[in-house]
């Protein structure tokens, strides 16, 4: 390896599974304790972290075997400290009626509900990834409760200890979908559970308690230094204008391009550039939209088969995967109306890999982020603005599988 490649990360504490895969665990008898046997320590506080480096090129740029992917990425992955993983249901919840209404976040007020997504403003901060208006930055709260419910037989909902809740989907197929938030609605855990118990968690953030991290508005890659591309950037960015399933399987199976300091949420991804720059990106060039649509032209469907070909070989290779699909509109109109625009876009995407080639909708999350990453700088209507992103961000999100750990 040359300089700059990360040491191998320390192992999980023993009976951690790999692949973000727990086993199935019992409630508590009692809804402010931990179920028997889980984890009774408070949750991790942010560790101190080394500022990250650009990944070796050779590891950059070597096949990844089929099946490895994990091993690859935990070579990418600087943890200070092991992450255990609790079981989504390790703390019994008492059944609520509803969903929980969520809080805003401190100074935050909804400038307009577009649907069922809110437009926050926040006065007089500088919101990552958020449109800025003149004296507010704005940023657009998804909600992909519908996409992942659809055609469930049950949804319920618990509320948990210290502001959290549960949410369960319960498929036709008996498959469990359950997700913790906190009290904005932003996601802390995110699992699978088999009809035999088994849990595959998608997401989990180990310092969602933690009262020393950064604000809510605050980019957690914003002290980051700049990143160092030692990759060519048709590799880093692919846009090609015909499908090419290879080239979207190499580019998503490739480990992040820089090494990870900590565990980030999934919504601290979605907030900051910064951190998603660490992993690839396909842009979508052979989906477009019509001005202000989120319509996927029936004549266009067929463009996204390669690369749902290529999603569904990562996830049959490991079902723990996430990917990040982010839309984009071009500068025309408002950035409050771009902002909800950008993110239907995001999620119409996401629908249609999941209602027609049959992608998990749990491995999928969505953002939009409106008119502020234009492809091609232009004022007026511009159709290669208006599109969609997908990035793997599983090796962000959770502990990836120590290199060289047995799969199950």
């Amino acid at each position: 390896m040359v300089p700059g490649t990360p040491p191998a990360p320390q192992a999980l504490p023993p009976g951690t599974p790999p692949n973000g895969t727990v086993p199935g665990a019992p409630p508590a008898a009692l809804p402010d304790q931990p179920a028997p046997g889980a984890a009774t320590t408070p949750q991790a506080t942010l560790p101190p972290t080394r500022p990250p480096e650009p990944v070796a090129t050779d590891l950059q740029t070597a096949p990844v075997p089929a099946g490895q992917v994990g091993a690859v990425d935990a070579q990418v992955q600087r943890l200070q400290a092991p992450v255990e993983v609790r079981p989504v249901t390790a703390v019994q919840g008492e059944r609520i009626d509803r969903r929980p209404d969520f809080a805003l976040p401190p100074q935050a007020q909804v400038v307009e509900r577009v649907g069922d997504r809110d437009i926050l403003s926040i006065v007089g901060a500088g919101v990552a990834g958020a449109a800025a208006g003149a004296a507010a930055a704005y940023f657009i709260r998804s909600d992909d409760n519908d996409r992942l419910s659809r055609g469930s037989r049950d949804v319920y909902y618990e509320r948990l200890p210290r502001g959290l809740s549960r949410e369960t989907i319960v498929r036709e197929n008996g498959v469990q979908i359950v997700t913790i938030e906190n009290e904005y609605g932003d996601v802390i855990q995110r699992s699978r559970i088999a009809p035999d118990g088994r849990e595959t968690v998608l997401f989990y953030d180990p310092y969602a308690e933690d009262d020393t991290r950064p604000n809510y508005y605050a980019d957690v890659g914003a002290d980051l230094p700049p990143l160092r591309l030692e990759i060519p950037e048709d590799r880093y960015i692919v846009d090609v204008r015909q499908p090419d399933e290879e080239l979207y399987y190499e580019t998503l199976v490739a480990p992040p391009v820089e090494t990870v300091e900590r565990i980030y949420s999934v919504d601290e991804v979605r907030r900051s550039p910064r951190i998603r720059d660490k992993v690839r990106r396909i842009d979508l060039a052979t989906i477009n939209f019509a001005f202000g649509s989120d319509q996927i032209a029936q004549d266009q469907v067929e463009n996204l088969q390669a690369l749902a070909d290529a999603v569904k070989r990562v996830i049959d290779e490991n079902p723990a995967e996430v990917f990040l699909l982010e839309g984009h509109t071009d500068a025309v109109g408002s950035n409050v109306a771009n902002l909800a625009l950008s993110d239907r876009r995001a999620e119409a995407v996401a629908t249609a890999l999941t209602e027609y080639f049959e992608i998990p909708a749990e491995n999928i999350v969505t953002q939009g982020y409106g008119e502020e990453d234009l492809k091609v700088d232009a004022q007026g209507p511009n159709a290669e603005n208006r599109r969609v992103t997908l990035r793997r961000i599983t090796a962000l999100v959770k502990p990836v599988e120590t290199a060289g750990a047995p799969r199950q």
